[in-house]
């Protein structure tokens, strides 16, 4: 029998291969209007008296099922609408798990959150040992919970610790992780996935499974009072890790503890709890960063233009942020590229960072020695300009000097053929003034990554006045392939992120010269929900690199840039941060948990720390500006959207994901909110706080950014 998305035939072995095949579409996804097909899918199995059994499978060459489609959350309009959807999927599952035949689950490419959630319901589960062949339940991460039994039926498969874990923190298994886990009773090649779990039909109908437990796992999940233990431990954790932001992981707990008591009251309150988190706001902020960053993914930055291929890639400097950008060129593009610095020891380097990481994976049997060596090979270094003819983009990654980068400019033109496109990773200086050194300035364009940049996942792409169409869509693509999410940004002093942290870090600066403690403010900060607070952050990226972009911003923005004194006062303390030891923070310290400030700091800036402003006085008067200063970007089209705003700054600086970026959080808060908070600052403290022409604006007219 066939419907639209599942087709069903039966074998002379009388086996049911179901098979799901969402038309039109490169990935199987769940939708409720599936109700009615998985209706007729089981009322045709049980009206089958000859079968032996099940096996459901995807039609889809790389994927089993990679979820629930969100629209269907967006397309409820109380909780009443989501409770019912939940439910409604879970009495699905209830029936096929109940089937007197058994269910087995041959999975193949991604199974994830509903596709798991369906699996989980089948008796056994097969997966192949592809590297695409992964498993989670990632809820978490779009502020929800999993809704079809996730959390009942996998914590009485493979344990309570062992479930919150992966549901806690949204991880995906690779298959050998899932076996080893429990979560798949068998790993096989794909070539004989489908008759591998045509064998587990034979085991017949899977009884009570009880998780494989060991040491003292097993002594806590045995008793009520051990998991108790287990959870409140859990909860601990998460509050620590979200600062009670982000809803979701408590409930999730909350839904493991009713997993231990019997299946159709747990899946009552996961019904109830996964509808109460649809509805809030912080799930619908996360999940808007979810369509986003899909929009984006099929943007070129340049309208209708299509990208060139890159074939190879040059990177010019071999230091830490040079062998970021060669790294994930190598090894994530998977495009050759070429290491070009001025001593051999940098390329060393460069290429040793790769390589550590790679032979990580090996010890971890994440990957072969044939793999490692194979990547490795992608990446080769030379101390001049041998090689370049035939690259498509060199990288520039050099010191922060305009004469420096004028004279690499001059010579890729050199050496290069004349499509050869030169990328800037500069984080300051104006592309525009780069450029100005070019012959063909159209194929100069910034692309400025963050550090560390294997796992930051923004990228700037900057464009001038003279930057080609082909060249921001070549680079963007680019950008793609290495894994990262590019926003196309106008050429200015600070470009979009670092324009926006840049008043930001100065007003923390300010507070700790008024005396505000050091690991005070970067605790408010925290809570307020950035990963980690503005003085940690100014140790990470150096003093003296906040000391060297704040006159450039000045001079090319105006006095609400200009940097408190304390910089000066710092590098004349030869205080650099982490890169020499010595900042803020003591880094030679050996106690536990988080560095303790570096007390002598107080004197070099000739302050005594006394605290006196509340936690969430301090974050305003530090977010404020962001907020301020990002529309300001949009309104001079320094960014395309509000939307690239929120993306570039949660994914270039940590903006809290829950509050969806400044733009979305400036619509929750009121733009004419926003505008009597700075003028009540800008009233106290200065014209640096004075809102924006076009936020008054728009708090005059009550408009959104998002209407």
């Amino acid at each position: 029998m066939k419907t639209d998305s599942f087709q069903v035939e039966v074998g002379n072995d009388k086996v049911a291969v179901i098979t799901m095949d969402v038309p039109g579409e490169t990935m199987n996804t769940l939708r409720s209007e599936f109700g009615e097909e998985v209706r007729q899918v089981l009322d045709f199995i049980n009206s089958r008296s000859d079968l032996q059994g099940v096996v459901f499978t995807s039609g889809k060459p790389d994927s089993f099922i990679a979820g629930a489609d969100i629209n269907m959350l967006a397309d409820c309009k109380t909780a009443e609408d989501v409770y019912t959807l939940s439910r409604d999927g879970h009495k699905l599952l209830n029936e096929l798990s109940r089937l007197p035949l058994p269910v087995v689950a041959a999975i193949h490419g991604p199974c994830l959150g509903g596709g798991l959630e369906l699996a989980l319901a089948c008796d056994y589960r097969v997966i192949s040992n592809h590297a695409k062949t992964v498993l989670g339940l990632p809820e978490v991460q779009l502020g929800i919970l999993p809704g079809g039994g996730g959390t009942q039926r996998l914590p009485k498969l493979i344990g309570i610790a062992k479930s919150l874990d992966m549901m806690l923190t949204g991880k995906q298994l690779r298959a050998k992780q899932a076996v080893k886990l429990g979560v798949a009773d068998e790993m096989v090649p794909h070539t004989v996935l489908l008759s591998a779990a045509k064998k587990w039909i034979g085991k017949g109908k899977r009884k009570a499974v009880k998780p494989k437990l060991k040491g003292v796992e097993r002594l806590l999940e045995a008793t009520p009072v051990g998991r108790n233990v287990i959870f409140d431990q859990a909860l601990k954790t998460v509050m620590s890790k979200t600062q009670g932001n982000y809803p979701a992981p408590a409930k999730i707990i909350e839904c493991v503890k009713a997993s231990t008591k019997d299946l159709e009251s747990g899946l009552k309150l996961e019904a109830r709890h996964f509808a109460d988190l649809v509805m809030s706001p912080e799930s619908a902020a996360l999940r808007s960063i979810f369509f986003a960053t899909t929009e984006m993914k099929k943007e070129s930055g340049a309208g209708d233009v299509k990208p060139e291929k890159i074939e190879r890639a040059m990177v010019l400097g071999g230091g830490l942020m040079g062998g970021g950008i060669a790294n994930v060129t190598a090894i994530k593009a998977k495009v050759p590229v070429r290491i070009k610095d001025i001593s051999h020891k940098g390329i060393s380097m460069a290429l040793g960072s790769t390589w550590k990481q790679l032979d990580k994976k090996v010890k971890r049997r994440h990957m072969t020695e044939a793999e490692r060596d194979k990547a490795m090979a992608m990446m080769t270094g030379t101390t001049d300009y041998q090689g370049i003819k035939d690259v498509d983009i060199v990288v520039e990654a050099v010191f922060e000097d305009l004469g420096l980068k004028h004279q690499m400019v001059k010579d890729v033109e050199g050496h290069c053929s004349d499509s050869t496109i030169f990328a800037t990773n500069t984080s300051s200086l104006p592309i525009g003034q780069i450029a100005q050194a070019a012959q063909r300035p159209e194929n100069v364009i910034g692309l400025h990554y963050f550090s560390p940049v294997e796992k930051m996942p923004l990228a700037e792409v900057i464009a001038h006045k003279s930057t080609s169409a082909q060249t921001i869509a070549t680079t963007v693509a680019f950008a793609k392939k290495q894994g990262k999410t590019p926003i196309v940004v106008q050429d200015c002093a600070g470009f979009y992120v670092n324009r926006i942290l840049a008043p930001y870090m100065n007003e923390a600066a300010t507070l700790i010269l008024e005396g505000e403690p050091i690991e005070k403010l970067d605790k408010a900060l925290v809570k307020f929900g950035f990963p980690v607070g503005p003085v940690t952050l100014l140790d990470e990226v150096g003093i003296d690199v906040g000391a060297k972009i704040s006159p450039i911003l000045e001079a090319e923005l105006g006095s609400r840039f200009a940097a408190p004194s304390a910089f000066a006062k710092l590098l004349a303390d030869d205080r650099k941060g982490r890169k020499n030891g010595k900042g803020f923070y003591q880094f030679n310290s050996k106690k536990k948990g988080p560095k303790p400030v570096d007390e002598s700091v107080y004197k070099v800036l000739g302050i005594t720390p006394q605290g006196r402003l509340s936690d969430s006085e301090m974050s305003e008067r530090c977010v404020v500006h962001m907020l301020n200063e990002a529309v300001r970007c949009l309104d001079e089209g320094i960014i395309a959207s509000a939307r690239d705003g929120d993306i570039g700054a949660i994914f270039g600086i940590g903006f809290p994901p829950f509050l969806g970026g400044p733009f979305r959080y400036i619509d929750a808060l009121g733009p004419k909110r926003l505008v009597e908070i700075l003028q009540g600052y800008q009233a106290k403290f200065g014209d640096r706080f004075a809102p924006s022409e076009y936020l008054v604006k728009m708090a005059e007219e009550g408009r959104h950014f998002y209407d």
